[in-house]
């Protein structure tokens, strides 16, 4: 049964007198379009297991895909801080729907046109912008994650073309993706971009079952066996690890909101179930530790709005370091699923319902926390920061 979407996002510091009228803009139409196209479906669609496919023509529309994009290439040109609330509104309804948007625009779109030819713009662009073609980005192997310079997915020059060999795992929009950005090592080493169109003989990508998060998200492997790889498929613009590392500075950079979005429906439900829900003669929001669950709630979703927003601002300018992408990530996370288990306890049983949100967050973030950098990793990169001295081999 279709539920009506009561959600009221909380702004205890009137963040929104920060924000630029076409920031807002940009908020209330994607706060709009889930409230009517997501909400009523996105528990169904959940609880089957399936990505609701008929949303990514909407997702196009309010520009989720690319927003930062130049117009040209059928962007829509909005700022940073603009991309991080659309992200915020899709998490809001569900990690795995951000998840879909943050993959098309920061891990295909973005190396596409930061690194590929301008043949592969005019060519990839446009159509990923509308949805008329997905995408998805292969880095993750089975046996390398966390350190993703040990991959041994691999190209080799056969003169005319590439031959590509090798396997990922754990990829977002893999089954349905019409184009696969994949990072591979030449024989010399080098780590290179590569697009590998659906369709291309010896490249499958099935779908990963058992998930118990991310359930509304299609995810799957990527498997290359002897795949044909044209010259002009190759991204030129920058090879390197620095290169797909930095396609997840962006998508880290939408994570980092899009927690905030989590963070906001599991307190605004348990704000008003609290107003709502009577023991011992009186609401639960009446008693003291209710009270020091909610306030420290919405502590923590305002200084993560406060870091997201500055966050966004060094964006714009160019000047956020990936380890300040880092520090938001991992911290907004961490808050995130601390504000989805206290929102649980305060719906008592209900809490573990459908009927309400938390459960499917909370089971979303234990996904969130992992990917695109372990919640560990993020905490060795600031400690690397601050003192110099990288960690990760010791």
């Amino acid at each position: 049964m279709a539920k009506t979407d009561l959600f009221k996002a909380p702004d205890y510091y009137q963040i929104d007198d920060l924000l630029t009228d076409e920031q807002k803009l940009v908020r209330d139409a994607a706060r709009a379009w889930v409230k009517k196209e997501v909400s009523p479906i996105i528990e169904e669609y959940y609880e089957k297991a399936e990505f609701p496919k008929q949303l990514i023509k909407g997702l196009g529309e309010i520009g989720a895909f690319g927003p930062y994009i130049p117009a040209k290439y059928g962007g829509a040109e909005l700022d940073q801080i603009s991309y991080g609330l659309i992200m915020q509104e899709l998490e809001r309804a569900d990690s795995g729907l951000r998840s879909t948007a943050s993959v098309q625009s920061s891990l295909v779109m973005y190396p596409i046109w930061k690194y590929g030819s301008e043949e592969q713009r005019i060519k990839y662009l446009p159509k990923l912008a509308t949805g008329e073609f997905m995408g998805c980005f292969g880095l993750t192997e089975p046996d390398h994650g966390s350190n993703p310079g040990g991959m041994t997915t691999n190209i080799k020059d056969q003169g005319d073309h590439y031959l590509l060999n090798g396997a990922k795992m754990w990829i977002s929009n893999a089954p349905f993706a019409d184009v696969a950005v994949v990072w591979a090592k030449n024989e010399q080493g080098r780590i290179k971009g590569v697009l590998v169109d659906k369709g291309m003989d010896g490249f499958s990508a099935p779908e990963m079952h058992g998930k118990w998060s991310l359930r509304a998200s299609s995810t799957g492997e990527l498997i290359f066996d002897n795949v044909k790889i044209p010259k002009e498929n190759i991204l030129p613009g920058r090879d390197g690890l620095g290169a797909p590392l930095s396609c997840l500075d962006s998508a880290r950079y939408g994570i980092s909101w899009g927690a905030i979005g989590a963070a906001m429906d599991c307190y605004d439900s348990a704000l008003r179930y609290s107003k709502e829900r009577i023991q011992f003669d009186k609401p639960i929001a009446a008693f003291q530790l209710t009270q020091k669950k909610l306030a420290e709630m919405i502590t923590e979703i305002t200084k993560s709005q406060l870091l997201a927003l500055r966050l966004g601002q060094l964006k714009n300018q160019d000047k956020a370091t990936s380890a300040q992408i880092s520090m938001a990530k991992r911290n907004n996370i961490e808050f995130a699923l601390k504000i989805a288990r206290e929102a649980r306890q305060i719906h008592g049983a209900m809490g573990i319902s459908n009927e309400y949100p938390m459960m499917r967050h909370m089971m979303n973030l234990e996904s969130v926390v992992t990917y695109e950098g372990t919640h560990d990793i993020h905490l060795l990169i600031t400690g690397m920061d601050v003192t110099g001295i990288a960690a990760f081999n010791g």
